[in-house]
């Protein structure tokens, strides 16, 4: 190419960036956040990321049952990797009624019960879970009752604890609940999504709150990252991890059908 074709290249690409910047979007700006945040946690959480797939390896190894846990919007990432397409088929939903979503009315209601000391001790006592199994609890704050003690509460049944939370709240804001600590001293291992207080990426002239939550985004990507980190984990120790396929490819359900059939006791959300 000439020097003249060069600097024709050049400056289109010039332009072409300048074009991209002068009509930058909402839409760009949140993609970008979130992106920029699920680099962060991929530099900065590896380790526990590693950590907490090779405790769920170690769990099934051992034939304990995988549970999680979140009230709210944090309940999707707790949703997200069960009963998955392409999900690990052990990993059960512990759902707290009227706290799972906001399938309630009115809505504030789960928010309110995520305050109530001592409805998560009434979950344990009436769920499944047993000496060693694992939970994972999702909470954004990691500051109120609920998610606290059904931490605390199972670790002191014989449960390993994976906590998924911000730390930054636990850094620059005080505990609502009665023991007056967080989510992150009742785990064993803890995961950090990088997500600020408030739960808002973007600002706006003329709107007047901040807006743009990607805590969904981010924490239901370092769940799937976990799950795989424990099918490779199990693969790599001999063990066949039990994997669904989709109902809606050619023998998809006849797959999940027979892997179902060979782990009645440890699929829970099949009954």
């Amino acid at each position: 190419m000439t020097d003249t074709g060069q600097a024709r290249q050049t400056r289109a690409a010039t332009t072409a960036t300048t074009a991209t910047t002068a009509t930058d979007t909402l839409a760009d700006r949140f993609f970008d956040a979130a992106v920029g945040l699920l680099r962060r946690v991929q530099a900065e959480e590896a380790g526990p990321i590693a950590a907490a797939g090779a405790l769920i390896a170690d769990t099934v190894a051992a034939g304990g049952r995988v549970f999680t846990y979140g009230a709210g919007h944090s309940s999707l990432p707790a949703q997200d990797v069960v009963y998955r397409a392409g999900g690990l088929a052990l990993v059960n939903l512990l759902s707290v009624p009227g706290t799972t979503g906001v399938d309630v009315r009115p809505a504030t209601l789960g928010s309110a019960l995520e305050r109530v000391s001592g409805l998560a001790a009434a979950t344990l006592d009436t769920s499944p879970v047993r000496s060693g199994d694992l939970l994972v609890v999702i909470s954004l704050s990691g500051r109120n009752a609920l998610p606290v003690e059904m931490a605390s509460h199972a670790r002191a049944r014989g449960l390993k604890i994976i906590g998924l939370t911000s730390a930054v709240y636990a850094e620059r804001t005080t505990p609502k609940n009665p023991s007056g600590s967080f989510l992150r001293d009742h785990c064993d291992v803890v995961i950090d999504n990088k997500i600020g207080i408030g739960d808002t990426e973007l600002t706006q002239e003329g709107i007047d709150a901040p807006f743009g939550p990607a805590s969904t985004v981010v924490t239901s990507a370092i769940m799937q990252a976990v799950t795989a980190t424990a099918a490779g984990e199990l693969a790599a120790r001999g063990i066949q991890p039990p994997m669904l396929r989709s109902g809606n490819v050619e023998g998809g359900r006849e797959w999940n059908a027979r892997v179902c059939a060979e782990h009645p006791d440890h699929i829970l959300w099949q009954r």
